[in-house]
Parts: structure tokens; C-alpha cells; sequence
């Protein structure tokens, strides 16, 4: 074996179940087989993680008991009826009929698990527009990865990221195995496909890590108004799990008002084992809020931009504005003071808001921002960078909302300073890198960088806070007035100090015609040679 072929890394596992499911292009668009795909995927995971127990319990007690659905049931694992194991699947991918077979399992995974997945699962696999050779596929190539697959040990330190190592074979944890990142992996890449559309039910993993990593959700009720895929609850889970906490120590609620994403939120929350309360149905949070006597620790949300059609003619006397009626044409502000409606007394929130909400001054957005200024709920705001989504290319702006600026809590419940008549402003439009030609992300260290400032301000953080010429600003409420009570960041940063030269200039002069005259001496080179190569072409004058 040469050296080359011992140290070449196979195709992730991402990677190859993408290409596979990518010929289903031809055959129907991505918001269709979006549903394809993943519902094969949480079907391996269900059934990996039922074999897993299924073989501890045998162990211990023989297969009559590993039969016992009870054995399951209390361990907090899906009962698995024997046609929708995926060895039966496996076993059956050459034959006509795998697509019933399928559906087959996955009507028997709801029936036999009404609580978790009535009505959740995609079904539909024997439709005449799914190929038998691309099902047969998936279903070939999936089997190959995931708590119970054949992927030795040593295969799959290729198939982890950094920041997830790998484990041997059957003792990865369910939380966090490689199907569960597989799962994460392929909602991205069809929000990416389905363009504008994506952004229903995906948002980016940098801006997310941002919402999480600044409100640090350790303990108490987390809630999303407009939970998309769940993806906000993936992250705060995995915070928890990062920081030495308990999952148990957060509960998650969450609404979503699309049917098939409120159904893609509820498969990536049991692909993680996390009890979620996404309401008995999908329904719109502005007509239809499912927990309306919810006060959550933490919001973290990502609504819709700039949504005219929301119904707010009908909505003008609710309860919800406190700070002043949102207009009919702008749905902004009612995400904000529905958000701040549901904040408990000590709650922060994280929102996504699209730039034009800091200084919109129509149909009376500007006296609401004025009255949640001055009523002290705006804790921070950051300016992304663009080009963070895949769906828009609408600049957009962080923005966290605070019930308690005096004396909360923060990170592991560490009191906080009192940040009361102050706004923390973060410019970080020049942060981050381009992930492919279209696309921005940030890094570990630019995530860094934002939250070190914003922990350090509020004093839950490592070291003093200090403003940063062209990157960070504390301002008052008076400096926001004088202002005209727009909440840009660079109106407050200012710009960054240019480092002084310390090069006196005669000798920066003296150094620069020296390199000056050495490049002008290598262009003549050059031109020379190219001058004796054409002669001898037969080129020359």
C-alpha cells in the first residue's frame, strides 16, 4: 500500500448521502426529496438506537425479554416493531417493493409510537416519480454509517469534524452520533437547494452558535416562537452538554406555523431524544400563540424579515404591544414585543432582525424602538457580516432584549453587572470568511471575539470590558436620543485607529525606490526573455 493510499481520506458520509439523493433532481424538486432523504435517515437512527438496547437486553436477559417493548419504553427509546428494523430494509433493498416497505415502517413507527410521531413521518416512497435504483441507494449507502452501522473505529475519525471525535463503533452517544450530524449536515445543504425557501425552516450554524454562546442558555425554559427546523434547540442542547450540564436542566418550547418544517422540527428533536413542547399542532404565533402563559428564561429566534401579510390589521388592541401597535405592513416589531410579552422577569432574548428594523421610522416602528429603549429591554446589538444566509442577501442585525439589566444572571448563573441605561453595540460587518463563492461564515475565533465583548460588558465574562474604536461601543440611553433613536452600530462604534507608521519618511522613501528600481530591473528581465523566445518562433520584428 503506497503512502498516498494509506493517508487519502474516504468521501464524508455527508458527502456521499448528498450525491446520492441529488438524483432525485431530475425527478422532483428539493422540498420534496428533502423529506425523502431525512425520513430515511431518522428511520436508521430510530432503529440504530433500538438495537442498540435490543442486544443489551438480550445480553442480559435473552431474546424473549429483548421482545418486551417495556425494556424501551423506560429507557426513553422508540419501540421499533419488527418490519420497520432496517436490517428488514436492508435486507429487502433490491426487491420492487422496498418503497411500500418503507412506508410500511414508518406507518408502524407512529402507530407504535403515537405520543412522539403520530402523523410526523414522510411516507410516499413507492410513488411512481422515486426511482427503486436511488431509494435502493440511499438505503445501501445509509446502512453503511451510524450507532449500529459497519464503520470500523479507525474509518471514522474521517467522517468527525474537530469538534467531534470519534468514538468506537455502537458507543457513540444518540445525542450527538453521526447520523444526528448527518441530519443537521443535510437540512443546510437543502436549504441551500431550495434557495429562498430554505430560509423557512434553516438558519445558518454561525449565527446560530452567535444566539447561543451570548445567552449561554445553562438552565430554565428555552423558546422559539418560530423554531424553523429546531435547529436553535439542537445548539442550546449541545451548550448544555459542552458547559458539564444537564439536559433535563432546559425545557424547550417552540412554535411553527409551515406543517412540513413543524414536522422536521419534531424529527431533529427525537433524533436527539430532547422533549420538546412544539404545540399540538402548527399554527401561527401572532393568531394562534400555543403557549400563551409561557415566561421563558431565553428566546432565541429567527422570524420571518420584513413579513407585510401577517394580519396585523386584525391584531392592533392586543395584549402583547406594550411599547406601541406594529404596523400592518411590518411584522419586525410584533416579533420583538411578542418575544419581550413572553420573557420571564429575568429573561434575554436573542432575535434575527433584518437591518432595516434599527432605523425604520414608518408607520410608527420608530416611536416603538424609542419606547423599548427608554424602557431599558434593549441590551445589545450586533451587525452581522453579509452573505451569513443562503436564502437572502438582506443585511442583518442581531438583537438581544434584556427584562433585568440591573441584576441578573448570567453564564452558570453568575451575577451580573449593572448595565442599566446602556446599549452594548457591535460592529462585526468585517468579520468572517468566504466559505465558498457565495457564501460567508464565521470562525470559532470571529464568534470569539463578539461574545467575549458582549460577556466581559454584561460581566459574566473573562477580563475588564473596554470600547473598541471601530468595533464596540457602551453607549447610554442619552447618546441613542441624541441619535434619533437609531440603534446602527456604526453610528456609535466610530472607526477603527489606524496603527501610527513609526518609519520616519526619508527612509520609508529610500526603502521603496530601492525595491522600486529591483522590479523594475526583474520587468526588463522578463521582457527580454519573452522578446528571445518569440525570435525564436520566428515571431520577432
Amino acid at each position: 500500500m503506497t503512502k498516498a493510499s494509506r493517508t487519502a481520506a474516504p468521501p464524508r458520509i455527508e458527502e456521499v448521502l448528498w450525491s446520492t439523493a441529488d438524483q432525485l433532481r431530475g425527478h422532483m424538486d428539493a422540498a420534496e426529496y428533502k423529506h425523502v432523504v431525512l425520513g430515511l435517515v431518522f428511520l436508521k437512527y430510530i432503529s440504530d438506537a433500538f438495537s442498540l438496547q435490543y442486544d443489551k437486553v438480550k445480553a442480559a436477559y435473552g431474546e424473549e425479554t429483548a421482545e418486551d417493548r417495556d425494556e424501551y419504553v423506560a429507557e426513553g427509546v422508540f419501540w421499533v416493531p419488527k418490519e420497520a428494523r432496517w436490517d428488514e430494509l436492508k435486507n429487502n433493498a433490491k426487491q420492487d417493493d422496498l418503497g411500500k416497505r418503507i412506508d410500511a415502517a414508518m406507518t408502524a413507527l407512529e402507530r407504535e409510537n403515537p405520543k412522539q410521531l403520530k402523523d410526523m413521518l414522510p411516507k410516499g416512497y413507492a410513488r411512481p416519480s422515486l426511482p427503486h435504483r436511488v431509494i435502493s441507494g440511499l438505503v445501501e449507502e445509509i446502512s453503511k454509517y451510524g450507532t449500529g452501522g459497519t464503520v470500523k473505529a479507525a474509518e471514522q475519525s474521517d467522517l468527525f469534524t474537530d469538534e467531534q471525535p470519534a468514538q468506537p463503533a455502537g458507543q457513540m452517544k444518540a445525542e450527538s452520533d453521526l447520523l444526528g450530524k448527518v441530519y443537521q449536515y443535510m437540512l443546510g445543504r437543502f436549504a441551500a437547494a431550495e434557495g429562498k425557501l430554505g430560509g423557512e425552516f434553516y438558519t445558518p450554524d454561525s449565527v446560530v452558535l452567535t444566539l447561543v454562546e451570548m445567552l449561554a442558555p445553562y438552565k430554565g425554559r428555552v423558546y422559539d416562537p418560530a423554531c424553523g427546523s429546531g435547529g436553535m434547540f439542537v445548539h442550546s442542547e449541545k451548550f448544555v452538554e459542552a458547559h458539564k450540564g444537564k439536559i433535563g436542566d432546559i425545557s424547550i418550547y417552540g412554535q411553527e406555523s409551515n406543517y412540513t418544517t413543524w414536522k422536521l422540527a419534531r424529527m431533529n428533536l427525537a433524533i436527539r431524544r430532547l422533549d420538546a413542547d412544539l404545540g399540538r399542532e402548527n399554527a401561527d404565533t401572532f393568531h394562534a400563540d400555543l403557549h400563551p402563559d409561557l415566561r421563558a428564561d431565553y428566546v432565541l429566534a429567527n422570524p420571518p424579515f420584513n413579513i407585510s401579510n401577517w394580519g396585523g390589521e386584525g391584531l392592533q388592541q392586543d395584549k402583547r404591544w406594550l411599547y406601541g401597535s406594529p404596523p400592518a405592513s411590518n411584522a419586525n416589531y410584533g416579533w420583538l414585543q411578542h418575544i419581550l410579552y413572553h420573557l420571564a422577569p429575568g429573561g434575554v432574548a436573542g432575535v434575527v432582525l433584518a437591518n432595516g428594523s434599527l432605523s425604520s421610522n414608518q408607520s410608527g416602528e420608530g416611536v416603538i424602538r424609542q419606547n423599548m429603549v427608554s424602557a431599558d429591554k434593549v441590551d445589545c446589538i450586533v451587525a452581522m457580516p453579509g452573505q451569513l444566509f443562503y436564502t437572502t442577501q438582506i443585511p442583518v442585525s442581531l438583537w438581544f432584549l434584556a427584562n433585568n439589566k440591573q441584576n441578573g444572571k448570567g453564564r452558570e448563573g453568575k451575577p451580573l453587572r449593572d448595565r442599566s441605561g446602556q446599549v452594548l453595540f457591535i460592529d462585526a460587518r468585517t468579520l468572517g470568511y468566504m466559505r465558498t463563492r457565495t457564501e460567508r461564515d464565521l470562525s470559532e475565533a470571529d464568534r470569539a471575539r463578539i461574545t467575549s465583548a458582549y460577556h466581559a460588558w454584561r460581566g459574566d465574562g473573562d477580563g475588564e470590558y473596554e470600547d473598541v474604536p471601530g468595533f464596540c461601543k457602551a453607549a447610554t440611553i442619552d447618546e441613542i436620543e441624541k441619535n434619533g433613536w437609531v440603534l446602527t452600530p456604526g453610528r456609535y462604534v466610530g472607526t477603527e485607529a489606524k496603527v501610527a507608521d513609526a518609519e520616519p519618511f526619508p527612509e520609508k522613501m529610500a526603502r521603496l525606490s530601492a525595491e522600486l528600481k529591483v522590479q523594475f530591473a526583474e520587468s526588463d528581465r522578463l521582457q527580454a526573455v519573452i522578446q528571445e523566445n518569440l525570435r525564436r518562433l520566428g515571431f520577432s520584428e
